[in-house]
């Protein structure tokens, strides 16, 4: 029964004052009424008065009397000294000298103010019932379960009992609850099932691994064979029925707790366990992994469908090259023969005699006959060389077809019906199909599925559907219910009399009318309203011109000069530079842990809370070591227990995982916020968000090509968030390269920092007409840099309208229309996201991840031209706005360098094969990042404060334009000393480089 989960600072705050009190808590605990003051007044001596109701205050506020009755901070007893009048505190130390009249005060205020024991076995069963009860339906940490038993005893008046005794009794509790979901689980299999669930932990004969460990190992290869290993690894787990099993007795929490351990510990460890808790365990793997196994096989099936619609092109455009010779002669002999028809010299009568005496019949016939070879139909996509591909799909097809159970929403039901028709010609040899549904096929496809002769070419058909269906897979038109990822959006949204019931709170919350006329009404109004404007000061904008080009009027816009920077700046910035003093990245990390803590934040996967010696070191090396990307070894140390390499592989196999990082991350960026100087840089509510390309040399499904950023090889995406005050706040890693901006606001929805960011800035390729619609629907605003603002469409809503000069560029007219037949719809959406109902990234991708979006994404669509019209003649507008926007942008390239330089291991690539490695270790990246912004803004801050204590004036302006993101004074190469000198472990910072840094020895 494990119980020491609490950090040592947690156990030094229990029952004790950790600083100074709040303004607020002074308020609330420290303030007495005329009752109380009534009370203390009773006492003859000041010193008896200011005891007494510094006892009273303190067990208001602590939940406990201390020992020491006056060893509180110095502000609260100025606090209570001016509420008693007492001018002159220095004569409390006497309070110290009469134990018997401290004990006697003590009993008073129990007895007054109803002051409980917490070995009171009412109080005492309370309090276990209620902790029963949150850790059965939570499953809370224990160190937040022990907070909220201290504060639930403070708030009851039941004296806090000793720090053993509570963290006993939390880990009895959890205990029991963990035995009852053990137990419960244990049961839910037949015998049949436990068998088969056991079977997985053994290993083969002749084999290495057991089968518990081969399938939790996903798929890293685009192949047929890797197609079918991935089908047969979610068959064998779908077969053992565990996810039809009822688990309505027990809440999720525990089976995602359980999966949790079961993803990252090892097969021998489960092994040993309990027979129930093995069983639970397994059980618990089982039920998630077949979710997350059939959607490996989905994600498989769409990257081979992409792979050979890929292959099909790269070939057609081969084929398209060597046959360009043949195609020019024929042309050039067809075109002679049409100049020779346009000529009027000749008579009607006379054209065929003088074609065929300059052309030979041979030749024209010839020419027509290459041409009809080689010219491809303007409807065609490579279709004809998709059909090389043919053998490939028809080794997984079936088994897809037979293993995989498709549902479809009502655009989706031609091609189900097409899917069940060639699942129903699975086994015949030579099928024939006289009567396959033929509406699903596309003019790209007619000519080669159905002949001259009306016949259907199984080929053909088959590669058609196959292309049809991930392409209605991306729009969830075709979905998986038992798919995580590949499900049905859509039944996740707001519905019924639940959308009916938060409709007017979500409207108050986005700040719309739930009347589609009024909303569209606003919008025209605004839309024209700054078109007036814009055109009106247009002659006097020296930045924009309107120019023609090829027959249009396009809008050209100056670039922004670059702005100069005054002495002042200059000498402030080499100043400050030259006073951070210089510190190891392994240092660097220790204190900003020593000073927020964040590694409190690192839980142990099994949720035992097991908190060791020194593990704050342990951890610290771990995140540097994924971060510079270096591996353990390079951090190891065999003469320092908390770095040996078993504790080192423990830390990181039981410890690093997304939630983890994500709430260290979460305290970094909270500590920064409070500093005044990164205050001055922003107050949070705008970001910026950018793409950090990461070259990936293994085999892995999470990476894409990219010529021009991964060379030959594939790479990933780490598309980041990066705050006005330096700090990222999220990231998402995505495969190859990104053109759609779906992952803005994923970013903003579902990042978990105490930021609060309104607008965002990003590149030209985020600035689609869907993200502007989405971002207007959830109150946020989007403000992407524009490089090519000449070719943006600009719209309008009443054609008559005169716009002056404006009127040549708003050449395209708005649809209102669809805005109002969907406005319900879309603020379901919108109310559906911002109530976290359904994840972001799934219906984001299912609205854009099609060439042919649904009328509902059309009007999503129609809804962000309007918004981006108006953020489009704001930015041409001024000046100062499209500065900030670069501004902020720059701040996130000037942060990608800072983190180029953290991870430069292994010539900087990843070499993770699973998208939850890549993620892990690129999230260990951006929490090593902002503790160096962190350690930088906190140096930055003391050197200022150092220059003005030195007499030296500091402009404000100067200030705000300083940056946290230096790194010549950090060392990341070579030296990783995970040793921190005692001052700066306890919270004080090092010596500035007063002398500068050639005097450091």
């Amino acid at each position: 029964m494990p119980v020491e989960f609490l950090t040592e600072v947690q156990k030094a705050r229990y029952g004790r004052f950790s600083g100074e009190p709040s303004p607020e808590e002074l308020a609330r605990y420290f303030h007495f009424d005329d009752a109380d003051r009534l009370l203390i007044g009773k006492r003859r001596s000041a010193y008896n008065r200011l005891g007494f109701a510094l006892q009273l205050g303190t067990v208001r506020y602590l939940g406990t009397f201390l020992p020491n009755p006056i060893n509180v901070p110095p502000g609260v007893i100025a606090y209570v000294s001016r509420q008693l009048e007492i001018p002159n505190a220095s004569s409390l130390p006497k309070y110290m000298e009469r134990e018997a009249t401290r004990l006697e005060h003590t009993a008073e205020i129990r007895s007054r103010y109803a002051y409980q024991d917490f070995n009171d076995p009412r109080w005492r069963f309370r309090l276990n019932r209620w902790l029963y009860t949150r850790t059965w339906l939570s499953h809370e940490r224990p160190s937040h379960l022990f907070d909220l038993a201290m504060h639930w005893l403070i708030h009851r008046k039941v004296l806090l009992p000793g720090l053993s005794t509570l963290m006993r009794l939390i880990a009895q509790v959890r205990d029991r609850a963990a035995l009852r979901a053990w137990r419960r689980l244990a049961r839910l299999p037949s015998e049949d099932q436990r068998r088969q669930l056991e079977a997985l932990l053994q290993v083969p004969e002749g084999q290495r691994r057991s089968r518990f460990d081969q399938l939790r190992q996903g798929p890293t290869r685009i192949s047929s064979p890797s197609m079918m290993a991935a089908l047969e690894r979610y068959a064998e787990l779908r077969d053992l029925g565990i996810r039809e099993l009822d688990f309505s007795r027990i809440p999720r929490v525990w089976l995602k707790s359980l999966a949790r351990y079961a993803a990252m510990g090892w097969a021998a460890n489960i092994a040993r366990m309990p027979q129930d808790r093995r069983t639970a365990t397994l059980v618990a793997f089982a039920d998630a992994y077949t979710a997350e196994t059939l959607d490996d096989a989905l994600d498989l099936l769409d990257l081979l469908i992409t792979d050979i619609a890929t292959r099909a092109k790269s070939l057609g455009q081969q084929k398209r090259i060597r046959s360009l010779r043949d195609l020019d002669r024929a042309a050039l002999a067809l075109a002679e023969v049409c100049s020779m028809l346009l000529d009027e010299a000749h008579a009607d009568h006379e054209v065929r005699t003088a074609i065929f005496t300059r052309i030979p019949v041979e030749q024209i016939s010839r020419a027509m006959a290459t041409t009809y070879d080689l010219a491809r139909p303007p409807e065609e996509d490579y279709q004809e060389e998709m059909l090389t591909r043919y053998q490939t799909v028809r080794r997984f097809l079936p088994r897809v077809l037979e293993t995989i159970s498709f549902k479809a929403a009502p655009a989706g039901k031609p091609l189900l019906t097409a899917l069940d028709y060639l699942k129903g010609l699975q086994g015949r040899r030579k099928p024939a199909l006289d009567d396959a549904p033929v509406n699903i096929i596309d003019a790209g496809w007619q000519r080669l599925v159905i002949n001259k002769e009306g016949q259907v070419s199984p080929p053909a058909y088959t590669l058609c559907v196959l292309e049809r269906l991930q392409d209605r897979l991306r729009r969830r038109d075709i979905y998986v219910e038992a798919s995580e990822r590949w499900g049905d959006p859509r039944a996740k949204l707001l519905q019924g009399a639940e959308w009916q019931a938060k409709r007017t709170n979500i409207c108050r919350t986005l700040g719309h009318s739930p009347s589609a006329d009024e909303v569209v009404k606003g919008l025209s109004a605004e839309l024209d309203a700054t078109y007036r404007r814009v055109s009106a000061r247009f002659s006097t904008n020296g930045a924009i011109r309107i120019e023609q080009k090829d027959g249009k009027s396009t809008l050209t816009i100056t670039h922004l000069d670059k702005l100069e920077e005054p002495a002042s700046l200059i000498q402030l910035r080499e100043q400050t530079a030259a006073l951070l003093p210089r510190v190891d990245l392994a240092e660097l990390l220790l204190e900003i842990q020593a000073r927020t803590g964040f590694a409190d934040e690192f839980t142990h996967a099994s949720e035992a809370e097991a908190r060791t010696a020194a593990l704050s070191t342990t951890l610290c090396a771990v995140l540097l070591s994924e971060a510079c990307n270096i591996g353990l070894r390079a951090v190891e140390h065999r003469d320092h227990p908390a770095l040996v390499r078993g504790r080192l592989n423990w830390a990181q196999q039981n410890y690093i995982r997304a939630e983890t990082l994500t709430r260290a991350n979460a305290r970094l960026v909270s500590y920064q916020d409070t500093l005044s100087l990164a205050q001055q840089w922003g107050g949070g509510d705008v970001a910026s968000a950018d793409g950090l390309r990461f070259v990936t040399p293994v085999r892995t499904l999470n990476a894409g090509p990219n010529r021009k950023y991964f060379g030959a090889d594939r790479g990933i995406t780490y598309y980041n968030f990066t705050s006005d005050q330096y700090t990222g706040f999220h990231g998402i890693v995505v495969p190859g390269t990104l053109r759609d901006s779906i992952y803005i606001l994923e970013g903003l929805l579902e990042q978990k920092t105490s930021l609060n960011p309104t607008e965002i800035m990003a590149d030209t390729a985020g600035a689609s007409d869907m993200v502007f619609g989405l971002f207007w629907l959830l109150g946020y605003q989007f403000s992407p840099r524009l490089a090519d603002v000449g070719e943006a469409r600009f719209w309008r809503i009443d054609l008559s309208a005169d716009y002056g000069t404006l009127n040549d560029i708003a050449r395209h007219r708005a649809r209102l229309d669809r805005i109002r037949q969907h406005w319900d719809d879309m603020l379901r959406i919108a109310g559906s996201l911002k109530l976290g109902t359904v994840q972001a990234s799934e219906l984001v991708r299912s609205l854009l991840k099609s060439e042919r979006p649904s009328s509902l994404a059309q009007a999503i669509i129609d809804l962000g031209r309007i918004n981006k019209t108006i953020y489009l003649l704001n930015y041409i507008d001024d000046e100062d706005y499209r500065r900030r926007i670069l501004t902020q942008l720059n701040r996130g390239e000037g942060r990608h360098k800072v983190t180029r330089t953290i991870c430069h291991g292994k010539r900087g690539e990843i070499r993770k094969a699973y998208r939850e490695g890549q993620e892990d270790q690129l999230s260990a990246l951006g929490l090593v990042t902002n503790a160096v912004v962190l350690w930088n803004t906190i140096y930055l801050q003391a050197a200022l404060e150092h220059l003005q204590s030195e007499g030296m004036e500091i402009n404000p302006e100067d200030s705000a334009r300083l940056s946290p993101l230096q790194h010549k004074h950090i060392n990341v190469l070579g030296r990783y000393s995970f040793a921190l000198a005692d001052p700066v472990a306890s919270g004080r910072l090092r010596p500035l480089n007063i002398n500068g840094w050639d005097d450091i020895a």
